[in-house]
This record gives C-alpha cells, sequence and structure tokens, in this order.
C-alpha cells in the first residue's frame, strides 16, 4: 500500500520534532517535507503533493489560514496550535482535527485514527485515498473547505468571487482570474467575462441569438454563453 505523504509546517523546529516522533509509530504515513513559514510551505505542498498537513495556524508573516486560501488544491489538514481559540475556529470549521500544542500521544492517536477513517471512507468511494479537490474559503469570519465537485457557478462580483455550491454561498474577495487558476479546467468552464461554470451540474444547452449558448444549470440556473466562448465550449463538452 502507497504510503501517505505528510508535509508538517511550524515555525518551531521542536514542534516539527514532536510530530515527526509521533508519526514513527505509524508505518503508512510518512513525512515527505517540512516547512518553516506559509513561504517555504507555498513552494514544498505544490511539488510534493502530500496528501496530509499537520499545519500551525499562527506564524510569523502569515497564518496557516492565509497558506491554505493561497492553495490551488487543500490537502486533509491537522491543525496545530498552542491557543484554544484558533483551535476552536479550526474544528468548527471543518478541519480534520486540531492537536492543542504540546499534545498527548493519546490525543495525537486520536487525530490519526480519525484521518485513517477518512482515507478508508475515501478509497471505499472513489478507489483512491487521495483527497479530492478541495478549497478553504474565508467568507467574513467563517472559514471552511469546501470540495470542487460541489461547486456548480462562480460570479465576478467586483472585486469579489461569489461561490454557488450544492449547500452555501460564498463571497470571497478574489478576482475571478485568481479562482479560475485554482480550480480543475477539466471541469469548470469560462462562460463569458463574469461567469465559471461546472460542466457537471449542466442540464440543458440551447442555442440562442445565433451563435451563443445558453446553459441551464441546477435549480433552473441560466448563464449565457459569449459569442467567443460558444466557439470553444463546443470543444471543451466533447472532451
Amino acid at each position: 500500500m502507497q504510503k501517505i505523504q505528510v508535509v508538517i509546517i511550524d515555525d518551531e523546529r521542536a514542534a516539527r520534532e514532536e510530530i515527526k516522533r509521533a508519526l514513527q509509530p505509524y508505518a503508512d504515513y510518512a513525512v515527505a517535507g517540512e516547512a518553516r513559514n506559509v513561504q517555504e510551505a507555498l513552494v514544498l505542498i505544490p511539488r510534493l503533493q502530500p496528501g496530509l498537513l499537520f499545519l500551525d495556524v499562527q506564524m510569523p508573516g502569515a497564518s496557516g489560514f492565509e497558506l491554505l486560501a493561497g492553495l490551488p488544491a487543500v490537502p486533509d489538514v491537522i491543525f496545530t496550535t498552542a491557543y484554544d481559540t484558533y483551535a476552536v475556529q479550526a474544528f468548527d470549521n471543518n478541519a480534520l482535527d486540531y492537536l492543542l500544542k504540546p499534545f498527548r500521544t493519546e490525543r495525537f492517536a486520536q487525530a490519526m485514527e480519525k484521518h485513517r477513517t477518512k482515507v478508508r471512507e475515501r478509497a471505499a468511494l472513489s478507489g483512491s485515498n487521495v483527497p479530492g479537490k478541495q478549497l478553504f474559503i474565508k467568507d467574513g469570519d467563517q472559514c471552511f473547505f469546501l470540495q470542487q465537485n460541489d461547486i456548480y457557478l462562480v460570479e465576478s462580483v467586483n472585486n469579489y468571487a461569489r461561490i454557488f455550491s450544492v449547500n452555501k454561498q460564498a463571497l470571497i474577495k478574489t478576482s475571478l482570474n485568481q479562482l479560475e487558476e485554482r480550480l480543475d479546467p477539466a471541469f469548470f468552464f469560462r462562460a463569458n467575462r463574469y461567469q465559471l461554470v461546472h460542466g457537471r451540474y449542466i442540464t440543458d444547452i440551447m442555442a440562442i441569438d445565433g451563435d451563443r449558448l445558453q446553459l441551464t444549470l441546477r435549480g433552473d440556473t441560466t448563464v449565457i454563453v459569449s459569442s467567443r466562448q460558444s466557439v470553444r465550449f463546443k470543444q471543451w463538452n466533447k472532451m
């Protein structure tokens, strides 16, 4: 069985070493790398593509939350923190789990068993233990993880992007172009200057005004594909 690759992100060397020692009994996990700050992690994670992060929330320069918001795809995450406030926020916002530093051996084992359970469930559903592509969303004071496959529409709203998913909506401070770079091009299509659609949720396609297309999405939401993009859509839809 392929080992799950782990990246540890913490500005304190002692904390990183503690996690590495705690992981030694877990033969199905391997530490692929470690980073001292968000800048190092942003380089390391896309290269190593780990299945699990141990992530300190509060670090000099930028927080763990800011790191996740900057990743195109977010692995499974176990937060580590010395502060109850951050831990509760992380746990309440769909983190896999969190560990308060210094953590106890039994508490670490509990977090690892939770991850193993998640990996088994994912493998049973998809045949793979690799995390699905998910985004970390910060909408005002709320932070949460959102699976890309649950998003059916993204719209530009001035300097923000509004995300429509199966379970919720979110308004985040990013441009549509920036968000498009984080979304899987195999599933998301740029319908026009202001909207991205997920092909899985298209229920109807109708030609209008000669060279444009009208897409119907879940909930009878309609999106007009521009003339230029309609030509590209016909090719993209055959993929």
